[in-house]
């Protein structure tokens, strides 16, 4: 199956999608997205709003309990498994390793859908291994087991792997969640710079919204299965719509040092200080941007 990506095509489009587990309640609801290659996404929402799911549902893991899910204009489920860890890889919200393999061997692991069986890897992708390796800042762990890691260590031979894998896609589920500060920023840079680069496109679910601003492009906010907002950080990012997702108080502003939109919480009900609530987003200069 021979298909084009740039930066000009659509990568994945949803029409109408539902999900359901089984006879429960549907956990997505009439999903209509259309993302575009290159770009970084970030997915928020609260628990249960349908943020792992959609991942799943990216990449053909699980099948729409109605609509239809394309990637680069052809049926997700046209795709064979193969076919699918070509172009998409994946970083889960806990990566698990039943096997002492050493660190280099598991992220050479994310090469092997692309090498023909019983084949070495190539000089090209040997370095490209150690490259990666040497940006999410495991190369001094090349030569112990996986098993004997931290879950932080962990989780960035998770992304190692991913890394090396992706051909048009990365999904980042929670990636970041088990890292301290900085390997959270080295591997957000990392998969910024692989956007960019090699126009890469990535759909990461996150929590953290002041870690997210500053590396994506675009926020899909879902709200009880349903997308409640689409856009640019600077542009999404109000208190209104904080408020109705996550049912507390916000507060939104510029941010200089990280050149991105920063956000305050409360609960509600706490006692006034000064005119912090109900402020609208301040742009750059200033300006006001609440939509």
């Amino acid at each position: 199956m021979t298909l084009l990506h740039n930066s000009q095509h659509t990568v994945w489009r949803l029409r109408g999608v539902s999900f359901r587990y089984g006879r429960g309640p549907d956990i997505l609801k009439h999903v209509d997205l259309e993302l575009t290659g290159g770009k970084v996404y970030g997915i928020l929402g609260p628990n249960g709003s349908g943020k792992t799911t959609l991942l799943y549902l990216l990449c053909g893991l699980n099948s729409p309990t109605a609509g239809e899910v394309e990637f680069l204009g052809t049926g997700i489920d046209r795709y064979t498994k193969r076919e699918i860890a070509k172009r998409v890889a994946m970083v889960p919200q806990d990566f698990q390793m039943r096997f002492a393999f050493t660190v280099r061997q598991a992220v050479e692991m994310g090469r092997h859908p692309h090498t023909p069986r019983f084949s070495s890897l190539s000089p090209e992708e040997i370095q490209l291994v150690r490259d990666v390796m040497q940006e999410l800042d495991i190369l001094a762990l090349s030569h112990r087991p996986v098993t004997m890691l931290s879950g932080g260590e962990k989780q960035r031979v998770a992304a190692a792997r991913a890394l090396v894998q992706a051909g048009d896609a990365l999904l980042l589920d929670e990636a970041t969640s088990n890292l301290d500060i900085f390997h959270s920023l080295s591997i957000l840079n990392v998969v910024k710079k692989r956007a960019v680069d090699h126009n890469l496109t990535v759909v990461a679910a996150v929590h953290d919204i002041n870690l997210a601003t500053p590396f994506c492009d675009q926020f899909i906010f879902l709200h009880k299965g349903k997308v409640a907002a689409l856009g640019p950080p600077a542009r999404v990012l109000t208190h209104d719509l904080l408020q109705k997702i996550y049912g507390v108080e916000a507060r939104v502003w510029y941010d200089e040092f990280t050149s991105a939109p920063t956000v305050s919480f409360r609960m509600g009900g706490c006692p006034e200080t000064g005119d912090m609530m109900g402020a609208d987003t301040i742009g750059p200069q200033g300006e006001d941007t609440h939509a």
